[in-house]
């Protein structure tokens, strides 16, 4: 503003130009006379001056030579051109209807400014004159950087209002901008309407003009990326201005007359490529282009998928979707969660379009279901778990990221990309073949569509009763009509995609009449049919339709009868939920509902109200026990609630004598042990209970499963209580917060368990430490008594569980007049680890024998079920404890194995034979010396070979087994193929599991034996041990076809890749492997080279007649196998790991290494293009294994620990770069691996730039600069924020000066 002070001042300048003005004066003569005046009493350039003239030529003296004056004013730097712009901005643009020719003149002199704006910001006066331009403007920010970039946009985005205002377009549309402007003089402006003859047609001019300036803003290098710092920094500001461009662009008139300008070109200039804006990305984030960053003679880094196959790009879904198919431990982390990120980062990283994402997701779930061709039959998951995974899982995943993508206003992109996936995905038929339990269901979905396309007025599940030889064509259906008919339950396809080329064989001319609209069993349900033993048994075996279905036999199933109740929770444990892959996810939810049943409106008892609900809560524990059925409850997510839901039930019915029982409509009675036993078993398989304290892992790193302990799977439970911004956004973490306050919408802690809390304690304790604390004549003393008493009736005088040497009982009883214990179960387990201990005490000491303590043992287990998870956790502390003597197992005391054992380990070594593992250290055991167990696990063994294989004892089995093996793979070798041998005789048909299972261990003994796994695995996937290579690798060479797919030399041959997924969580030391994991792909990169660019090769691509084509074709191959290494070593190191190693690796390991790696010696040539591709592979790596720990957002909870550790590791960069410290790895390895990551994540992570430092983002900035990545240093700091956005408008400014 004109300061009042100076009124005099001002009215001398008035009074100049009012001479000047009817003298005619030459503006020269004017300015320099301006500046005589003025010079005592302002400093030039002036902002009151500004005013002054602004203010005096509009309106009252707008008139030519005024305009010339003020030109000139600016060109003397009288007043500051931006300063001038600004104030005319406010003025002339809103009244260009009115004021035509002003408004061309004030163009003229934008055009003649702004892209000179290096000119107008240099000197002492940048400061002030930006505060200025901030005051004029209402800018809040002081930061002259920010102002600029603000002034620039509002300059724009005023032109470009004003373009659509005046051709009526008010409505805005999609995207994009462009180009020329002409040059035109300031000085009549009268003579346009002179020369145009009309108004109107100056107007149009106008307009046509400003249209080729906002082009000219976009086209300008210097401006133009002052706008990026405008899209990096204000997306959503942006977001607009690109849409109302595109209005612009698309429905323009005036546009049309430009001689310079059109659409295409508009529209071209503020593209994706240009700006980095994407439509289908839920961030504004820069993508991939050859502008990023320069390599040389390498392509762009962050463009290095192109040309890869699908098995390249996707690799780390495939492992990962397999490894989720490992049933020895589940996850409390949702599969769906887990995925999504997990797609969103390979798209990101891979620069893949969503059609691309959705492909990459199809082909990997359709491999995993290919895999279980011919599997090994074990009590392992089966082909129920990847049938999940594939039709049931990776559907709700892709619904997932399509509603994300609905609040980001691309759902119609992402729905058509998902139908062009789709459509693509038959031409993989051998990947649709379904398996042979599935034909049926797909014939069906192929017939639902048929039946559709013919007219017929089908509902949900016609096709399930038709009769598929009544039909007249060929209905055959492959896995594609399931995944769409998957699709269409989560409303993300619909029945458009029956219409499909090629989706089915044709229709029917005659229809079957009175075909039903739901299948007859669940439309009688739903009309009110009652549950009897027929309508139960069809409901089992036939999967629900819909989701009323299930919500009418949730509300049997808590509000029925008693009968009702069971009938309806048999029904859900049934077909619906192993097969229900179109409702799968509900079924899993009212299961878990059915856990914690709510209270009856009339109850009054003291005790648990679950006490009433015993029937109905047995036959879901004992419904979803299986390993199959826990894995599904796993994949969904459901673990922590399931787990939480337990705990009550174990808490009341723990409480309660055997003499309270029910009895079931089949007329079979359970006592309150059976619920329990059932209820605790399960709990005890979703948390490593039994692994002793040395799993802890190395250091301050964990082993990946250590922390699933019941605190950490309630305190994720307790976290989906937490409502977040996004939980609407995110049907899945809507589902489960649903679940969890559907039980109760407080958090809960083991403390609310007392019972529970307590047996935890003792049970820690046990695997801590021996036990003591026993006192003679304790409650628990007593139970200790009984409890040998009923086990070891005639020899019980013998035993003895007190460290007193008196004994525990007062003499023999006959076995006839002794009752069974009437303790509570909890009771029970507190007692049970004394007696295991006084019966192995008994058993040493020649006071029972072998078969007595097996039997003794079985009949514990067998009055208390439940007992076994106690025996479990002590017999392993007291084989890791290693202080009991070994026994032989001889066939008369002990199981002989000696009928197989030989068998087994030639088994096993022809199997890791097979994989390329060689270890001729493994000794047999069978010759002259005798096999030997350390007792604990001779007994255990003993013990587990004494239930029958049945469903009955399958839970138990399943309980034991996995703690057997655990137990028997820390002890010496050969102890595992002793177990696997014992086992063998008695499951012949398990034979191929158990000698796989036994396979593993080996790896725990030999540390070599894992290098070569690994090393393998590397040489499979990037096929460097076949030739030709280019028909080998990927995917199929390192996970296989399944078990039994290629049969070689009388065994199934396992591939590197599956037998490293089953074995790598019993691996202790997973700093170590990932190190081994760290130092392959630094080796792979030079056998990648060796095999790919060999020394004629490289003698071609050195020549100048064939080094272009010839050259940019090897080193892309080349490039191509560097990023599946690393994609490979990045998947491993997250599995193997998890997030403390991945956290390690980036903030020691990395940078440990470039400070110690020795130079190479090899001849100059070669060794510097592997040196580059060493760096190119680790910052990929790098890259990968952080967006796997972290995501690509910040939504997952391990993000919030993203800025420490990567700002550490960018630390340490900058602080090399700045030469604070030196490194010692080749020179191209360091500068490919800074460029590349900084080019990483600049085009694929533009969150993880926002979290760094703002002054480590300068020091990397300046070391790139100093190398000539001038694009990237720009680019880098562009998306800093405000922090860094002057120093990056300085960069801009000055870099093209």
């Amino acid at each position: 503003m004109v300061v009042p002070g100076r009124r005099t001042v001002w009215d001398g300048v008035i009074e100049l130009t009012k001479m000047a003005q009817e003298q005619c004066v030459d503006a020269r003569l004017w300015a320099s006379h301006l500046s005589a005046t003025l010079k005592p009493f302002v400093e030039f350039p002036s902002t009151e001056l500004a005013e002054v003239l602004v203010s005096y030529i509009c309106w009252d003296n707008n008139v030519p030579v005024l305009w010339k004056f003020l030109e000139r004013a600016m060109a003397s730097n009288l007043v500051s051109p931006l300063v001038v712009l600004a104030l005319l901005s406010d003025r002339v643009v809103p009244n260009r209807s009115t004021q035509s020719a002003a408004y061309r003149i004030y163009l003229e002199l934008l055009k003649r400014n702004i892209f000179r704006i290096k000119d107008h910001i240099t000197g002492s006066h940048y400061q002030i004159v930006m505060n200025s331009v901030a005051t004029i403007l209402r800018l809040e920010t002081s930061k002259p950087g920010v102002i600029l970039v603000e002034f620039v946009f509002k300059m724009v985005s005023q032109l470009l209002d004003a373009c659509l205002s005046d051709e009526g377009l008010t409505q805005p549309t999609q995207d994009s901008l462009l180009i020329k402007s002409q040059d035109m003089e300031i000085d009549a402006p009268g003579r346009y309407n002179e020369n145009t003859g009309s108004q109107e047609k100056l107007q149009t001019l106008n307009t046509i003009m400003a249209i080729e300036m906002v082009a000219e803003f976009l086209r300008n290098t210097v401006i133009s990326r002052l706008l990026y710092l405008v899209s990096s920094n204000r997306a959503s500001n942006w977001h607009e201005f690109v849409r109302r461009v595109q209005v612009l662009g698309e429905n323009s008139l005036a546009l049309r007359s430009s001689k310079v300008l059109n659409s295409e070109d508009l529209l071209q200039l503020i593209s994706n490529r240009r700006f980095g804006y994407s439509f289908d990305s839920k961030v504004v984030s820069l993508r991939k282009s050859n502008a990023i960053v320069d390599f040389g003679s390498l392509a762009s880094f962050a463009g290095l998928c192109h040309g890869a196959t699908l098995s390249s790009l996707w690799l780390p879904l495939d492992l990962v979707f397999e490894d989720a198919m490992d049933g020895y431990q589940v996850n409390p982390t949702s599969a769906i969660e887990i995925i999504t990120g997990l797609a969103k980062t390979l798209k990101e990283i891979n620069g893949s379009t969503w059609h691309e994402t959705f492909l990459g997701l199809w082909i990997a779930a359709l491999r995993l279901v290919q895999r279980e061709r011919d599997p090994i039959e074990g009590p392992i998951p089966r082909l129920d778990t990847r049938l999940c995974m594939s039709l049931c899982i990776v559907p709700l995943v892709v619904a997932n990221l399509i509603e994300e993508g609905e609040h980001e206003f691309v759902t119609e992109k992402l729905r058509d990309d998902l139908i062009t996936s789709l459509q693509v995905l038959g031409e993989f038929p051998g990947l649709l073949a379904p398996p042979q339990c599935v034909v049926s269901a797909a014939n069906k979905a192929a017939t639902k569509a048929i039946m559709f396309l013919s007219g017929g007025n089908v509902g949900k599940s016609c096709s399930d009763v038709i009769n598929m030889k009544d039909m007249p064509i060929n209905c055959s259906g492959n896995m594609r009509h399931l995944i769409v008919e998957a699709c269409i339950a989560r409303n993300v396809l619909d029945t458009s995609a029956y219409s499909w080329d090629g989706y089915v064989n044709g229709r029917i001319n005659q229809i079957p009449h009175n075909l039903p609209s739901e299948v007859p069993c669940w439309s009688s349900f739903l009309k009110g049919a009652p549950l009897s033993a027929a309508m139960v048994n069809a409901l089992v075996s036939v999967p629900a339709s819909s989701l009323a279905e299930l919500e009418k036999l949730y509300e049997v199933a808590v509000k029925g009868s008693d009968d009702e109740k069971i009938s309806a929770a048999t029904v859900l444990c049934g077909a619906s939920l192993t097969r229900g892959w179109n409702i799968q996810e509900h079924t899993v939810e009212f299961l878990t509902r059915l856990l914690s049943p709510p209270i009856p409106a009339d109850y009054s008892g003291a005790e648990s109200h679950l006490i009433g609900y015993a029937c109905m809560l047995n036959v879901v524990i004992f419904g979803i026990g299986s390993v199959d059925s826990i894995q599904i409850f796993s994949l969904h997510g459901m673990v922590p609630q399931l787990a939480c839901s337990l705990m009550p039930v174990c808490e009341a019915f723990g409480s309660y004598t055997p003499s309270v029982s029910w009895t079931l409509p089949s007329g079979e009675e359970i006592s309150a042990y059976s619920v329990f036993s059932n209820a605790f078993t399960l709990l005890l398989k979703l948390w490593r209970f039994n692994h002793p304290p040395i799993e802890h892992g190395v250091g301050d790193v964990p082993t990946v499963g250590s922390q699933l302990t019941p605190e950490h799977l309630l305190s994720v439970r307790n976290s989906h209580l937490v409502s977040s911004e996004t939980l609407n956004r995110d049907r899945n973490r809507k589902r489960l917060s649903d679940v969890a306050r559907s039980a109760s919408c407080q958090p809960v802690f083991v403390d609310s368990f007392p019972k529970l809390k307590i047996w935890y304690r003792q049970h820690q304790r046990c695997i801590a430490s021996t036990l003591s604390g026993l006192t003679p004549g304790s409650p628990v003393h007593q139970t200790v008594e009984a409890l040998l008493n009923m086990m070891f009736r005639k020899v019980s005088q013998t035993l003895n569980p007190v460290n007193s040497g008196t004994s525990s009982s007062s003499g023999a009883a006959s076995e006839d007049i002794i009752p069974r214990p009437e303790f509570p179960a909890w009771d029970i387990l507190k007692a049970v680890p004394y007696v295991v201990d006084a019966a192995l005490t008994a058993c040493t000491h020649g006071r029972l024998s072998p078969r007595q303590l097996a039997t003794g043992l079985k009949d514990l287990t067998d009055f208390l079920p439940a007992s076994l998870a106690t025996i479990v956790s002590y017999f392993s502390a007291e084989v890791s404890r290693g202080v009991w003597k070994p026994v032989f197992m001889n066939g008369m005391d002990w199981p002989n194995p000696a009928a197989n054992l030989s068998n087994v380990e030639e088994f096993i070594k022809k199997i890791l034979a097979t994989t390329g593992v060689d270890i001729p250290s493994l000794a047999p055991a069978g010759g002259s010396s005798p096999a030997t167990l350390p007792l604990p696990l001779a007994a255990f063994v003993s013990l587990t070979i004494t239930y029958k294989i049945d469903k009955a004892s399958e839970r138990f089995l399943n309980l034991a087994g996995p703690a057997l093996e655990c137990l028997a793979a820390g002890c010496p070798w050969p102890c595992m193929p002793i177990v696997a041998s014992l086992w063998t005789q008695k499951a012949k048909r398990w034979f191929d599991f158990l000698v796989f299972s036994a396979s593993r261990t080996v790896f725990l003994h030999n540390p070599d034996a894992v290098v070569q796994l690994l090393r393998n695995c590397f040489s499979a996937t990037l096929g460097l041990n076949a030739a030709p290579m280019s028909n080998d690798g990927g995917v199929g060479a390192l996970l296989g076809h399944g078990f039994g797919s290629h049969f070689y030399g009388g065994i199934s041959p396992v591939a590197p890749g599956i037998l490293y997924l089953r074995m790598y969580r019993a691996l202790r030391d997973t700093v170590s492997v990932t190190e081994e994991i760290f130092s392959l792909l630094i080796h792979s990169v030079e056998d990648i080279a060796q095999n790919r660019l060999s020394k004629e090769n490289l003698k071609r691509l050195k020549t100048v007649k064939n080094g272009s084509r010839y050259g940019q074709s090897s080193l892309a191959t080349a490039m191509t196998q560097v990023k599946l290494a690393a994609s490979l070593s990045a998947s491993l190191v997250w599995l193997t790991g998890g997030l403390g190693v991945v956290h390690l690796l980036i903030k020691e390991t990395i940078p440990s290494w470039f400070l110690s790696v020795a130079k190479s010696d090899q001849e100059q040539g070669p060794s510097d293009l592997v040196a580059e591709l060493r760096g190119h592979a680790l910052a990929y790596f790098v890259v990968l294994c952080g967006a796997f720990a972290w995501g690509v957002d910040s939504r997952s909870a391990a993000s919030k620990r993203r800025k420490g550790i990567l700002g550490s590791h960018l630390e340490f960069l900058a602080s090399a770069l700045d030469a604070k410290i030196s490194v010692g790895c080749e020179t191209s390895t360091w500068r490919a691996y800074i460029t590349g990551l900084v080019s990483l994540m600049v085009s694929c992570l533009p969150r993880w730039v926002e979290e760094v430092d703002p002054e480590v983002l300068k020091s990397l900035s300046n070391g790139l600069k100093q190398w000539g990545k001038d694009e990237l240093a720009i680019l880098l700091l562009s998306m800093g924020g405000i922090e860094t956005m002057g120093d990056a408008v300085d960069f801009i400014v000055h870099m093209h000066s």
